[in-house]
């Protein structure tokens, strides 16, 4: 298992920006002493980090790197950009937590975070989903109505005011 001694012998980690800096050059490929380590997964977004022959994701080793042990559950990126691992950007989270964070999926429609509209019934509705069950808010035949029955849910249920922002 890999230790916080033994990644530290390998990489520097700059809390700062979240980039991993290699210690040493790595034999009989191109990464050399002083490269920022590791890749951007194409499509999840992760930076991801071999370590040993071990794939690990940067956000997970710069847990190790500070705190000198793995997370025990979900790590959080708050400005919801995967790739982006400096340190204040990162929080311990169990998985109902991080689920309080996420971005808005690409296959929305209304613009607003579980606000949509019903065509058969011309309305707009509002719902959220909290310990895994979807709740109905509620509907209304305005858009800002059936917005501010989601954003005073979503204060209710505690998500984080960065949940369902459209990353850049």
């Amino acid at each position: 298992m890999l230790t916080q001694t033994r990644l530290k012998e390998l990489f520097g980690y700059d809390s700062c920006t979240g980039d991993f800096i290699r210690l040493q050059s790595r034999r009989g490929t191109n990464c050399k002493k002083g490269d920022i380590a590791g890749y951007t997964h194409k499509t999840n977004g992760y930076r991801f980090i071999d370590v040993d022959g071990k794939k690990y994701r940067a956000h997970r080793l710069a847990w190790l790197y500070m705190l000198s042990r793995f997370p025990k559950g979900e790590i959080d990126h708050i400005d919801q950009d995967k790739s982006n691992n400096e340190w204040m950007n990162l929080r311990e989270v169990d998985h109902k937590e991080n689920l309080k964070n996420q971005s808005m999926r690409s296959s929305n429609k209304s613009g607003i975070t579980g606000v949509y509209w019903n065509k058969l019934r011309e309305r707009w509705y509002a719902r959220i989903t909290v310990n895994y069950k979807e709740i109905c808010l509620g509907s209304s035949v305005n858009f800002f109505d059936a917005c501010c029955m989601r954003k005073s849910a979503d204060i209710k249920y505690n998500f984080h005011k960065n949940h369902g922002k459209l990353l850049k």
